[in-house]
C-alpha cells in the first residue's frame, strides 16, 4: 500500500490551509453583506466594518419584500432563467447532435461557430439586429441572441461524439431515426452535460444585467439584476423599487437596502446549486479524462 512521504504530508497541510483561507475571503464579503442588512441605523454609521449585527434589524427586507417592482423582477428574471436556459439547452444540444453527423456543410458551420469565438459582432450591430427583428423591448431579446455559447457547443459536440458509436448503430437496426436516437439514447447519457451547460447558461442569464439596460425600454419588464443597478450603482432605491409615499417615509438607510437586495438577488442561485452539484462535478471534467 502506498504511504506518503513527510514532504508529501506537508504539502497536503499547506494546500489545505490555503484552501481554508481561500474559502475564508470568499465568503468575508457575503459575512459584510448580510450583516450591514440586518443592522440598525446607528451601527451603520457607527461602524467602518461590520461583520456582526448588534441589533438585529429587518426594516432593509420589510422595505424591499413591500415593493411591488421588486417582486415582479424577481418573477421577471426567474421566467428569463427557466425559459433561456431551456432554449439554450435545446439549441446547444440540438446543433451539437448535428455536427456529429456527416451533414453538408459541417466543416463550414464549425468555422462559423469557430469564428464567433475570435469575433464578435459588437454592441451596436447587435443593437441594429434586435430593433430590425422587432425585439427591442422584449424579453425575448435577452434570451433569442445567447441562444447558443460557441464554446458551450464545442465542448457537447465533443462529448457526443465520445458517445459510443455501437450505441447508436444498435438504435438505428432496431428502426430508430435520428430524432428517435437523439431523444431516447443520446440525451439520456448526457445529463451530467446538460445538467452542468444548464447552470452555466442560467447563472448567466441570472447575472445579466447589460442588455436588460440596453434592450428593456419599460420598467415593467426590468429583471432583478437592473433593478439591483439601480440601487446600488445608480444609487436610487426610491426611483428602482417604485416607493410610495408611505414607503419613502419609513425609508430604511440605503446601505441596508442596497445588502439586502443584493443578498435577495444572490439567494435563489445559491438554494438551486446544491440540487445540481453532483451532474455538476461530472459535467466540469468533461473532455478532461477519455478512456
Amino acid at each position: 500500500m502506498f504511504k506518503a512521504t513527510g514532504g508529501e504530508r506537508v504539502m497536503e497541510i499547506f494546500n489545505n490551509i490555503l484552501l481554508l483561507l481561500i474559502s475564508v475571503t470568499m465568503l468575508f464579503p457575503f459575512l459584510y453583506i448580510f450583516s450591514v442588512s440586518f443592522s440598525s441605523v446607528s451601527d451603520v454609521l457607527n461602524s467602518d466594518l461590520l461583520l456582526w449585527p448588534k441589533e438585529w434589524v429587518t426594516d432593509a427586507y420589510t422595505y424591499i419584500l413591500g415593493s411591488d417592482q421588486f417582486i415582479h423582477s424577481l418573477w421577471v428574471t426567474v421566467y428569463i432563467t427557466v425559459v433561456g436556459t431551456f432554449v439554450n439547452l435545446v439549441f446547444t444540444s440540438t446543433m451539437a447532435y448535428s455536427l456529429t453527423r456527416n451533414i453538408i456543410g459541417q466543416r463550414l458551420i464549425l468555422f462559423l461557430v469557430l469564428f464567433t469565438i475570435l469575433f464578435s459582432a459588437g454592441m451596436i450591430p447587435t443593437y441594429i439586429i434586435v430593433k430590425e427583428t422587432g425585439l427591442l423591448n422584449s424579453l425575448w431579446a435577452l434570451i433569442i441572441p445567447v441562444a447558443i455559447s460557441p464554446f458551450n457547443l464545442i465542448i457537447m459536440t465533443q462529448f457526443f461524439k465520445g458517445i459510443p458509436e455501437e450505441l447508436t448503430e444498435a438504435a438505428i437496426i432496431d428502426g430508430a431515426n435520428d430524432i428517435q436516437i437523439f431523444s431516447k439514447v443520446i440525451l439520456p447519457l448526457s445529463k451530467p452535460a446538460l445538467a452542468a451547460f444548464g447552470l452555466f447558461y442560467a447563472v448567466g442569464h441570472w447575472n445579466s444585467y447589460f442588455t436588460g439596460v440596453l434592450y428593456l425600454n419599460d420598467p415593467a419588464k426590468w429583471p432583478i439584476q437592473v433593478i439591483l443597478r439601480q440601487i446600488v450603482i445608480v444609487n436610487e432605491p426610491n426611483a428602482a423599487l417604485g416607493g410610495h409615499a408611505a414607503m419613502l417615509e419609513a425609508l430604511p438607510p440605503p446601505e441596508t437596502v442596497q445588502m439586502a437586495a443584493i443578498l435577495l438577488a444572490t439567494l435563489p442561485i445559491l438554494i438551486v446549486y446544491p440540487f445540481l452539484q453532483k451532474h455538476f462535478a461530472k459535467g466540469v471534467m468533461l473532455g478532461s479524462v477519455k478512456g
